[in-house]
């Protein structure tokens, strides 16, 4: 059985930092390009990064300078540090799983809540 789990979530003020993680089982993580996504109250699901498989990383424009991802390869977990929160950073943060050759193989997480307010 496959299972995304996301940890790391909580109430933080503006200007502070959280560090997110997803840890995966039941599948190989090594051969899965990884996503965080998020949504906030109101709106739609919207992509925040990619790590792939590689380690390559592509951030969304709001989040660039400001959140890093990381993956763990032998621990099978994908991480967000994320600093300088704003309000507009709060949401539910998901991961996401896509194998990196075979696109039918997707996964996802619970999610976890962020709430960045003074």
């Amino acid at each position: 059985q496959v299972q995304l789990v996301e940890s790391g979530g909580g109430l933080v003020q503006p200007g502070g930092s959280l560090r997110l993680s997803c840890v995966t089982s039941g599948i190989d993580f090594r051969l899965y390009d990884m996503y965080w996504y998020r949504q906030a109250p109101g709106k739609e699901r919207e992509w925040v990064v990619l790590i792939t498989k590689f380690g390559t990383t592509k951030y969304t424009d709001s989040v660039k300078g400001r959140f890093t991802a990381s993956r763990d390869n032998h621990e099978n977990a994908l991480h967000l540090q994320m600093t300088s929160l704003r309000p507009e950073d709060t949401a539910v943060y998901t991961c996401y799983a896509r194998h990196y050759i075979m696109p039918d193989r997707e996964y996802w997480g619970q999610g976890t809540q962020v709430t960045v307010s003074s």
